[in-house]
């Protein structure tokens, strides 16, 4: 009888197990659609392998017999198509290059310069900057050592964005 009762309670609980985690109606129906629409394209991609290789056995021999024709027709046409997308390719860069020609020359030769402009602007500091550091070099005769410090005896000069320091003492370095 105990027996009995764990065996009706075991189905109980499976019952409530499928009823509460069981598959939702709309499930049922999309599995219900899928499979036969499934099974129908299974079978068509089945029929056109099967029609697929009794299509190369029978062409299998023509293509062995005409051979000596078909190779030098397929580079012909290989030939053809490759000369054929080459000669668009070229085409249409001759167009690209002949139109950014013309834009630039009709006038957008200015919005090139000024955009140019913030490239420009560090270069006169620098000439200025170098032009300081001949002078500094050919007036003291002092050599340029490492970061732009000129040393001149106990002195030691620096330069700076244009702008030189000179330190007294022969141990002292700014940097």
């Amino acid at each position: 009888m105990a027996e009995h009762h764990q065996q009706l309670r075991r189905t109980d609980d499976m019952k409530n197990f499928f009823h509460e985690n069981g598959p939702s109606t709309s499930k049922v129906l999309m599995v219900a659609t899928l499979l036969p629409v499934g099974g129908i394209l299974l079978l068509l991609a089945g029929l056109s392998l099967i029609g697929s290789l009794i299509g190369l056995a029978i062409a299998a021999p023509l293509f062995l017999i005409f051979s000596p024709v078909l190779v030098p027709a397929a580079f012909l046409i290989a030939g053809s198509i490759a000369g054929f997308l080459t000669s668009g390719a070229f085409g249409i860069t001759g167009l690209s290059s002949l139109s950014w020609i013309a834009t630039y020359i009709r006038g957008s030769r200015g919005s090139m310069s000024q955009g140019l402009d913030p490239v420009k602007w560090p270069l006169p500091d620098t000439a200025v900057s170098m032009e300081q550091k001949i002078q500094n070099r050919s007036q003291g005769g002092g050599r340029i050592s490492e970061g732009g410090r000129e040393q001149d005896g106990g002195k030691s000069k620096t330069q700076e964005g244009g702008k030189s320091k000179t330190q007294e003492g022969g141990n002292k370095t700014v940097g």
